[in-house]
């Protein structure tokens, strides 16, 4: 997955494998913009037949929503995921053919630039249902694990995310001509999905198939 992110020479980069693991790389430790880069492997020492999913990077401060497609979840400041070894350590606990889900930005800063911290969730399902309840649900877990349980999943459906977010989201996926197709939920409609965490949440109308949901603001 592809991703820029605004940072400070200060700031960490942090890598989230398939198999759970996490790696940090210090972003003053990265190549310079003039030149063509380095790949992220040859700054980690990354185990064997393991992917690199996702990644972030900003100050060891900021707050992140993690979760995965089994419909669980929790939240971990950047701090948590740092390691001081090129290893990584094992951090997010994956059932059999569960897959991590891309991480959303909750509290921090950006760049330097202050992000307000979020005050709700959004999660979305392959099966096109929406879950929306207060981040107040959710626990902090320094050491990692499975998390609690987002949103209760039909039997084959998977979550496809889970965004923290103030007053909108954005809904990502393919439409039934193969075309990508993308939607902007705001308070209204992202309050007709509330209920209390774990819940099964509402069928959507979108018109498509959701693969990814992302913080607007």
């Amino acid at each position: 997955m592809y991703a820029t992110f605004e940072c400070r020479t200060v700031d960490q980069l942090i890598a989230f494998g398939s198999n759970g693991r996490v790696y940090s790389v210090p972003v003053a430790l990265l190549p310079g913009g003039r030149g063509d880069g380095q790949p992220v492997t040859t700054l980690i020492e990354l185990e064997s037949g393991t992917q690199l999913l996702h990644y972030f990077a900003g100050p060891a401060s900021a707050t992140l929503l993690l979760s995965n497609s089994g419909g669980y979840g929790f939240l971990a400041s950047v701090d948590n995921l740092v390691s001081r070894h090129k290893g990584g350590k094992s951090f997010l606990t994956l059932g059999d053919g569960e897959t991590l889900c891309p991480p959303s930005h909750a509290a921090g800063s950006t760049g330097g630039q202050p992000l307000p911290a979020a005050t709700h969730v959004a999660c979305a399902s392959a099966g096109g249902r929406i879950l929306t309840f207060e981040i107040s649900e959710l626990k902090t877990m320094a050491n990692g694990g499975r998390g609690l349980l987002l949103i209760d999943l039909e039997p084959k459906d998977q979550l496809v995310g889970a965004a923290a977010y103030t007053r909108s989201v954005r809904i990502e996926g393919v439409g039934r001509s193969g075309k990508a197709r993308e939607e902007t939920l705001e308070i209204r409609s992202l309050n007709n999905a509330r209920a209390a965490r774990g819940r099964k949440g509402k069928a959507a109308d979108l018109g498509f198939k959701p693969s990814s949901v992302t913080r607007v603001e």
